[in-house]
């Protein structure tokens, strides 16, 4: 044990004195809140601008559709108004392929047959990309907003009626607080956990690989077995982050409490709470025990920072998963697969964290998530260790997957 933290303490030592240390401490949680309020701020006010021509026999429907599109709340479209001929389909899918023009689509609006009851015109979109989903989305609701003030003008209501009926509902949730912030808040935490897990999972391999590469193993193994060095590395490098994820989770409750917070989030509620300071740092535990323990066995694997590139992988790929997974669980975080992919380990410190701050987490989820991670750890641990003491004295070549299941059988 003596030796386990002789290395904690020198790894620590090293990292918490440099410049390096200091300045990532303060401008990784700014440029978080940076980059997640200002992209929310200009996307809150970003508008569809692109270039459409709307097709259609209804003079009336596509004048209002025209007006909603150029001046709607979340468009500010340039549209033209055409009548349907072949002429047209021709001329328009002439101007889509044409490179000098800035046309992005057209819509063509076949009319209802005639002697329908209650039937809609058809509506098909034909766009210069096929990504182009913004122009799509806005085009959808403009259509669907047009058609049903249609449908009230048609029965009789006159034009300040449809807009009463018509107008946003704003809802007050000033008895629990702000709730853009409080999601911001959570929001800037799951990049928070997201960053400082990649970080010092990697820093854990390239600290395995500085040493390998100036043969200080080669002495230290002299008088410290490989076991105990895994461990002091992955105690020290996590020591790290703690220290520094405590220091950004003492701010953000000194921020909590100032006058500023309490403007923003309203009065009597607080931006981060204490249960989700706990959360934090708990699941930054585990959550680094985990990844660095893979990453320990990566560094122990490859001899140089060009080879753990090519294998970190293995680290990115669950961690871009909750990624993927993060708009399902902000949209029902109670879900099944929100609750399932929350309890997968290598999720768990990402998506569990994020959904103790989104809604109210059973007990029993997060004490198993806890246990999985545990166990999981553990399993990792006794793979990476046996990798890790067979792998640090391997110089020159790559191990193939066959010479790693042998390690794996050393005593």
């Amino acid at each position: 044990m003596h030796n386990i933290l002789l290395i904690a303490r020198r790894e620590y030592l090293e990292r918490v004195r440099t410049k390096g240390f200091m300045i990532a401490t303060v401008l990784i949680p700014v440029l978080m809140a940076g980059l997640v309020g200002g992209g929310g701020y200009f996307a809150s006010r970003a508008k569809t601008s692109s270039h459409i021509a709307v097709v259609s026999s209804d003079s009336r429907f596509a004048t209002d559709l025209q007006h909603t599109l150029q001046s709607g709340k979340d468009s500010n479209m340039q549209v033209d108004l055409e009548t349907p001929s072949p002429e047209t389909r021709a001329r328009l899918d002439q101007e889509l392929t044409d490179k000098k023009s800035s046309l992005a689509g057209y819509l063509w609006v076949t009319a209802a047959p005639a002697g329908a009851v209650a039937a809609r015109p058809t509506f098909s979109y034909k766009a210069r990309s096929a990504g182009d989903i913004s122009t799509r989305g806005t085009l959808e609701k403009s259509v669907s907003s047009v058609l049903m003030r249609e449908s009230l003008s048609t029965r009789g209501l006159a034009g300040s009626e449809i807009d009463s009926l018509t107008l946003p509902v704003d809802i007050d949730t000033s008895e629990s607080g702000s709730t853009l912030a409080a999601f911001g808040a959570a929001y800037v935490m799951f990049f928070l956990m997201y960053m400082v897990i990649m970080l010092y999972g990697m820093n854990t391999a390239r600290s395995i690989i500085e040493e390998k590469t100036s043969r200080v193993f080669e002495v230290l193994l002299a008088t410290i077995k490989p076991d105990e060095l895994l461990a002091g590395k992955i105690l020290g490098v996590g020591a790290v982050g703690l220290t520094q994820v405590g220091i950004w989770m003492a701010a953000a409750a000194l921020l909590s409490s100032t006058g500023v917070a309490a403007s923003v989030v309203g009065a009597g509620h607080v931006l981060i709470s204490a249960t989700q300071i706990i959360f934090f740092l708990l699941y930054f535990v585990f959550g680094f025990l985990l990844y660095s323990s893979v990453a320990a066995a990566l560094g122990a694997m490859t001899n140089s920072e060009q080879e753990l590139q090519q294998l970190n992988m293995f680290l990115v790929i669950p961690l871009a998963c909750c990624m993927l997974l993060l708009p399902q669980i902000i949209r029902a975080p109670d879900s099944t697969l929100s609750r399932v992919a929350s309890l997968v380990p290598f999720c768990s410190p990402l998506l569990m964290n994020f959904r103790v701050s989104l809604t109210h987490v059973q007990s029993w989820e997060i004490g198993l998530s806890f246990v999985l991670m545990a166990v999981t750890i553990a399993a990792i641990l006794w793979v990476s260790a046996r990798i890790y003491r067979v792998g640090i004295l391997m110089y020159g070549k790559k191990p193939n997957l066959p010479e790693i299941m042998r390690w794996l059988k050393y005593s």
